[in-house]
């Protein structure tokens, strides 16, 4: 079986016609997507906000997961578990500092202020030809029992495994590992999976009961940052497997064990953005990928293919100023390699992050810099090079 992956779309049809476009597990047809017999398809979270496709993508991924549940994965992100919170504050509870006017004017604040998503309200007015009245009630709507976005919350999860692999929409760290929220502390994956996804469903069903209730809070708070901070290492959804400047970066070393001895050498994220094209970091017999290309010069929909035998990733990057260029490589699983690869590797001296290979065998390496300022560098040799030993 060959599993597709792909993430934060956030309303961007583009990313999936990228995604789409010469995909051997799926294809697009007629507005809907085809899955093949053995294949497998993840989406990890954040379908909505900064683009104009929002409502079109949650229906193209709920109908997916319709026809095929056990094969097509929705994980929850922060961007769509969010939206709960209109369902009361849009109904007289606004949060603090909010401003006392029109429902149009308090969906504006609230979207651009505290979820991250200022162009939202004029990408839903686009999408759906509508006035603003009609946007706050589309967003409403999204939230009842037939809405789309609903209807995918109903179907996503908080976490997934597939074979050696573990998928999670924001990360895995020492704060938030068999961690449940209430406080059960599961002692294995397996486990930790399955109470977070009590938790989560237990949550839907109280916000379903009382949509201008409470008795939600403890998920909407799950899947935001905590106060003050741009992060919540508490949450596998909000958690980010970066340094502080923002660069991906490994669990600590004995996480990464803990995982390896309960059966799970790689873990896949979104949330966390690597540039242009996914970063892959590998120590030993680990592997961490974060797919979220959402802030790349390019904005493209890359393509993360998994299998018995590796990682496949296709992407498009942008160096420079004007050049756009094809990512295209193969990495075999750890234990299959036979002889050390770069990719995955991060130099210590200039703190680049060697994230794949381009279809003309150079390497593209890249960071965040001051003020998470992309930084891209395609070169055909790295040999003479120190590398970070994580």
């Amino acid at each position: 079986m060959k599993l597709a992956y792909f993430t934060d779309v956030e309303g961007r049809w583009n990313k999936i016609e990228d995604f789409v476009q010469d995909n051997p597990v799926l294809r697009l047809a007629d507005g809907r997507l085809e899955l093949e017999d053995d294949g497998l398809l993840v989406f990890g979270g954040d379908a909505i906000d900064r683009g104009p496709s929002g409502r079109r993508i949650l229906r193209l991924l709920v109908e997916a997961a319709e026809r095929w549940p056990d094969r097509v994965i929705l994980l929850a992100g922060n961007r769509d578990i969010n939206k709960l919170r209109l369902a009361r504050e849009l109904h007289g509870h606004p949060r603090s500092g909010a401003p006392a006017g029109s429902r149009v004017e308090l969906l504006r604040w609230t979207l651009a202020s505290s979820m991250g998503a200022g162009s939202a309200f004029a990408h839903r007015e686009v999408e759906l030809g509508c006035t603003p009245e009609e946007v706050v009630d589309s967003f409403l709507e999204d939230l009842e029992p037939e809405g789309w976005l609903w209807r995918y919350l109903e179907r996503a999860r908080l976490g997934f495994c597939w074979e050696h692999t573990l998928f999670l929409h924001g990360g895995v760290t020492r704060e938030n590992f068999c961690t449940v929220p209430g406080g059960s502390s599961p002692a294995t994956v397996e486990g930790w999976l399955s109470g977070l996804q009590d938790f989560y469903r237990r949550q839907l069903q109280a916000f379903r009961k009382s949509p201008q209730g409470t008795d939600h809070a403890a998920l909407v708070a799950y899947q935001a940052p905590l106060p003050g901070t741009r992060a919540n290492q508490q949450s596998v959804v909000y958690a980010r497997m970066t340094v502080p400047d923002g660069n991906p970066v490994l669990p600590p070393l004995s996480l990464q064990n803990e995982l390896l001895r309960q059966g799970i050498q790689r873990v896949v994220v979104g949330h966390t953005p690597a540039g242009d094209s996914p970063a892959l970091l590998r120590r030993g017999n680990f592997e961490l990928i974060a797919a979220d290309n959402s802030y790349g010069r390019l904005e493209c929909g890359s393509q993360v293919f998994l299998d018995a035998r590796g990682c496949t990733v296709r992407a498009r990057v942008q160096p420079g100023l004007d050049k756009i260029l094809p990512v295209s490589f193969h990495l075999p699983r750890p234990a299959l390699m036979n002889e050390a690869s770069f990719i995955g590797r991060r130099d210590v001296h200039t703190g680049q992050l060697v994230t794949g290979g381009l279809a003309d065998g150079r390497w593209l390496l890249f960071r965040f810099g001051q003020g998470h300022d992309l930084e891209q560098e395609v070169t055909a040799n790295l040999e003479g090079r120190s590398w970070e030993a994580y």
